[in-house]
């Protein structure tokens, strides 16, 4: 094999580990698992067989995936579903590069990730053309755009310390992937650093500045109209408990973004839900005098494609600045969401105002009011089929199920329609690329079943993000992931169709011919079925009851809601 020395790694008689002695790959897994690392995603290489040479002495539980960028949608799934670091281990050049796609999402959406990728050997590092195998310029320079940081370790020394501070900066909010590449030979040779006994990461300190939780409650006890939008990074925060307390002090109607739904009670007397892409729930949020958001940037889908045009008072809580009066100028908190709740919450006297109300209508009836007008809308644009289909589904699903959502239209819907009730609603809304769905779901179940806890998830797909992934059947076959599979095939790329017809007339290179997924399925050994559009919900409730992955082909064409902010 290029670039690596079977004697390097020769076993003497009667030693059954694999090498003679301890190596750079044996620090990984030691610091790994002295931090709680449970389980990895990625697929061996070359220049990595040190590490997975490595694993083979240690305990931590390998999930080998087809691609790499769907192990990284793996370890994305598994950071979320179970709150853990998501650990990556990538092979040089084609391998760590194949990742960053998904790297892209979790980067996007503040998943805690460190990633280990390997690299060609020390000397020839330095964008010297020696021409080895996968040899880059400046491999880590790739994953800039993608990740929190990037270090190369040099001396296997400094391994542990390495990664424990890549875990601390993952953890650390605004959290993210971390990256770290280990030469070959730093991998294989032996070393004298004794076994790994214990490493520390505590997440940095992001608590919100005094002063400013003081002007925030000056604007909050004045308000007559206060609203909350959460986002994301109420739920990265685990801010939901002091979310719902600031709301009922301030009686403020509350609508959670795609990456924020489940942070709020659905249900509750002052849920707008999720329908923050309709021009009612815009309407009345700019009607707002002071708004509180929390782990948005207000970007696209937020401010109803930047038609959003506030009135009020902002107030923007959130751990990265750059997002900070991003896109509207505000009250900018730079701080943990969980943190800076918290203190807004001890700060704000209950209740505030117990005669508040929007222009002489109470906040509970607006909100009745609002989702009223949203529900009659849809039920005037001929979506019968889709509504139906979307409550099949939910009421299929049980309700601390966790759900992964590819980039589809079935997602699209879930963004405003989901209610997550007890399980976790996750999609791809970060980046938006597609593929997430089934890797994500595959980790996800993971994850769940190395907490103990029953690992039976949702992935829902369109047929055509489903080919990015389909060779992850495989992985679930392989090691029996108790994944459901729902693919909504509607012969191509349906929202970009959608998209193409409303703004030419016509279409281009949207349609796809595509596999008969469930003879593919079963290829792959995992039981499959096509059932009509009426029948999801039995086919689902029969997967979720089956042992190990299986698929539920529905073939369909839905249409999404009419858009609100083309409207006038």
């Amino acid at each position: 094999m290029i670039d690596f020395d079977p004697g390097t790694a020769a076993a003497p008689a009667g030693d059954s580990r694999g090498t003679s002695q301890r190596n750079g790959g044996d620090l990984v897994v030691e610091t790994l698992e002295a931090l709680g690392a449970k389980t990895v995603f990625g697929i061996p290489g070359q220049h990595a067989l040190g590490l997975f040479d490595a694993m083979g002495r240690g305990n931590l539980h390998f999930v080998s995936s087809r691609v790499e960028n769907n192990s990284a949608f793996a370890a994305d799934g598994y950071s979320r579903a179970t709150g853990e670091v998501g650990v990556l281990f990538l092979s040089t050049g084609p391998g760590a590069l194949t990742s960053l796609a998904g790297l892209q999402e979790a980067y996007a959406t503040g998943v805690p990730m460190v990633v280990v990728a390997s690299q060609i050997p020390l000397e020839g590092l330095g964008a010297r053309r020696k021409g080895m195998l996968h040899q880059l310029d400046d491999q880590k320079a790739s994953a800039a755009n993608v990740t929190k940081s990037q270090r190369l370790i040099q001396h296997a020394s400094g391994i542990p310390s390495a990664i424990q501070d890549a875990w601390t900066e993952a953890i650390s909010s605004p959290q993210g992937p971390v990256w770290l590449e280990i030469p070959q030979n730093v991998l294989l040779d032996p070393i004298m650093v004794p076994p790994v006994e214990d490493a520390l990461a505590e997440a940095a300190d992001n608590p919100p500045r005094v002063e400013l939780v003081r002007e925030a409650v000056k604007w909050l006890s004045t308000a007559e109209r206060p609203a909350i939008i959460a986002g994301g990074g109420t739920r990265r925060g685990r801010a939901e408990k002091s979310l719902l307390s600031i709301a009922e002090k301030l009686r403020a109607p509350v609508i959670c973004t795609p990456g924020g739904n489940g942070a709020f009670p659905w249900t509750h007397e002052l849920s707008l839900q999720s329908w923050i892409e309709d021009r009612y729930m815009t309407d009345l949020l700019e009607d707002a005098d002071v708004l509180i958001v929390i782990g948005s940037s207000l970007g696209e889908v937020t401010s109803n494609y930047f038609t959003f045009a506030p009135r009020g008072r902002i107030i923007q809580i959130d751990a990265e600045p750059r997002v900070l009066e991003s896109n509207s100028p505000g009250l900018g908190i730079r701080a943990d969401a969980g943190q800076a709740l918290t203190a807004l919450d001890e700060a704000l006297v209950a209740p505030i105002d117990t005669t508040r109300s929007w222009h002489g209508t109470a906040p509970e009836d607006l909100v009745k009011d609002s989702l009223a007008k949203v529900k009659a809308r849809l039920e005037s644009q001929d979506l019968g089929k889709e509504l139906k289909f979307m409550a099949d589904i939910r009421d299929a699903v049980p309700a601390d199920m966790q759900t992964f959502w590819d980039m589809t239209i079935s997602a699209y819907w879930g963004w405003s329609c989901w209610d997550a009730r007890q399980g976790q609603f996750h999609s791809a809304q970060g980046a938006g690329g597609l593929g997430y769905g089934f890797p994500a779901a595959i980790g996800g179940a993971v994850g769940l079943e190395t907490l103990g806890n029953p690992g039976r998830v949702l992935a829902v797909s369109g047929d055509g993000s489903s080919m990015y992934s389909i060779s992850e059947l495989a992985t679930a076959k392989q090691h029996n992931i108790p994944v459901t599979w729902l693919i909504v095939d509607d012969g191509g790329y349906g929202i970009l169709r959608e998209y193409m017809v409303g703004a030419f007339g016509k279409a281009t290179a949207t349609e796809l011919a595509r596999p008969d997924f469930v003879k593919l399925a079963e290829a792959f050994g995992v039981p499959a079925t096509r059932v009509a559009p009426e029948d999801v919900g039995d086919a689902l409730k029969a997967g979720f009851a089956a042992d190990g992955p299986n698929v539920v082909v529905v073939e369909t064409l839905l249409k999404m809601f009419g858009p609100t902010h083309l409207d006038g």
